[in-house]
């Protein structure tokens, strides 16, 4: 997943946390070299054994629309 929006990431995370599935929000920290524009998205990584069951989740939450195709 990937978005500028930080109420999203916040929202995605706790849903991860709740269902124990461990992920990594890369990019949070480049607002400082983008002066807090919010151009730059956060990327929210889950590993390769999880991502069904993440997907899963955020189907059900609702959020398929901001899932990246698989590959």
């Amino acid at each position: 997943m990937r978005t500028n929006d930080v109420v999203l990431v916040s929202a995605v995370g706790a849903l991860l946390d709740g269902a124990n599935i461990h992920h990594l929000v890369l990019d949070q920290n480049m607002s400082i070299l983008e002066g807090s524009v919010g151009v730059i998205p956060r990327r929210i990584l889950v590993h390769e054994d999880d991502a069904v069951e993440a997907r899963r989740l955020l189907t059900d939450a609702g959020l398929a629309h901001e899932l990246r195709a698989q590959d």
